[in-house]
């Protein structure tokens, strides 16, 4: 494949293809290298090598991650919608607060290299206390770092110094969207996965765009198969990349997210999406959960809360379970754990223990 950059702008420096590939036996050697750092000059170094390939790693949310061949031409083309969508110019500055070994933090750095603008790293668990006193024309963040953020006194300012923000990853919890919505600066919540290179949609949550729908960027569509998941078309994909997930499409271009099918409670008889149910009790239970189920000798399975911290008298939580949710939705039983499992990428793994 023909280079289309040999160059990055690195934290206002431009370094070359060459001088990283020299540099990088010096930086990877050096002691206390963070991971962080590591992981993105590894990338840089594998970005500009002769293969047409990037190693990507799936997040593991429908099962064991696993490494894919992921084409850098696809990769190009994927910051190229972004940096079209969003405006972006060369010498934009746009912020890196996320690991390269997942596809988010790599792509950053392909769009800082096909657009030619200046690339700002940081420590992803960074205290960000640099925006107030820098402002960035795109950034991309988890909803745990925008949640660490608005709990600062001088948080929301802060994040109004990004012009764009990209926020994905995981679920967006209704209390911090309704936090995001007051936000002054652009802030998108994005659907896509290690496959698809990143975003092939978006959904804004500011502003006067603010919608529950994600949109497809342009050239991009979707559909359902029989199950109700969505499927993606890319062009030049061929066939059509199927999801596990369940969608509600309002058209070709415009999408909701209903669930995950591999997550979906059979009791009963009826078919409950724990996402669902989930969003409605959002905001009553302070600690993390998630509904789940266990095996019942009438019911096939039955409908459990798992709530993560310590034990705490439920009869109030109950009162509120029979209020928000209908007969059929109320779990059997509310169970506690120390501590959810997780992916390595930090997202809770949907199981009862």
């Amino acid at each position: 494949m023909k280079k289309l950059k040999s160059h990055i702008i690195l934290n206002g420096l431009t370094i070359t293809s060459v001088e990283i590939e020299q540099q990088n036996v010096l930086k990877l050697t050096k002691s206390g290298i963070s991971d962080w750092e590591k992981e993105l000059y590894l990338f840089l170094e594998e970005w500009f090598s002769d293969s047409d390939f990037v190693l990507a790693q799936t997040s593991g949310s429908t099962g064991e991650p696993k490494l894919i061949e992921l084409p850098k031409s696809v990769m190009i083309k994927s910051a190229r919608r972004t940096i079209e969508y969003f405006g972006l110019q060369p010498n934009d500055k746009l912020l890196h607060s996320l690991p390269c070994r997942y596809i988010a933090g790599k792509m950053m750095v392909v769009r800082a290299i096909v657009g030619q603008m200046n690339l700002i790293t940081v420590d992803p668990a960074s205290d960000f206390n640099f925006l107030e006193h820098e402002s960035f024309d795109l950034a991309a963040m988890v909803p745990n770092q925008v949640f660490k953020l608005m709990e600062q006194p001088s948080g929301k300012s802060k994040l109004q110094n990004i012009r764009n923000l990209l926020v994905g990853g995981s679920s967006i919890s209704t209390a911090l969207e309704a936090q995001i919505s007051q936000l002054s600066t652009r802030v998108v919540s994005t659907y896509g996965m290690t496959e698809t290179a990143s975003h092939i949609a978006i959904r804004e949550l500011s502003g006067s765009l603010k919608s529950d729908y994600y949109q497809c960027l342009p050239g991009i569509s979707v559909n359902l198969n029989e199950a109700g998941c969505l499927q993606i078309l890319l062009p030049k994909f061929g066939e059509p990349l199927q999801t596990n997930d369940l969608a509600d499409v309002q058209s070709e271009t415009s999408f909701r997210i209903l669930g995950r099918a591999d997550s979906v409670i059979i009791s009963g008889g009826i078919k409950f999406s724990p996402e669902l149910i989930e969003q409605k009790l959002d905001g009553v239970i302070a600690q993390r959960f998630v509904i789940s189920s266990v095996p019942d000798e009438k019911l096939g399975q039955k409908l459990i809360l798992i709530i993560e911290g310590q034990p705490f008298d439920t009869n109030i939580l109950k009162q509120q379970l029979a209020e928000l949710l209908t007969p059929f939705e109320q779990p059997k039983a509310i169970v506690f754990l120390d501590k959810f499992q997780e992916t390595s990428s930090g997202k809770i793994i949907r199981k009862a223990p």
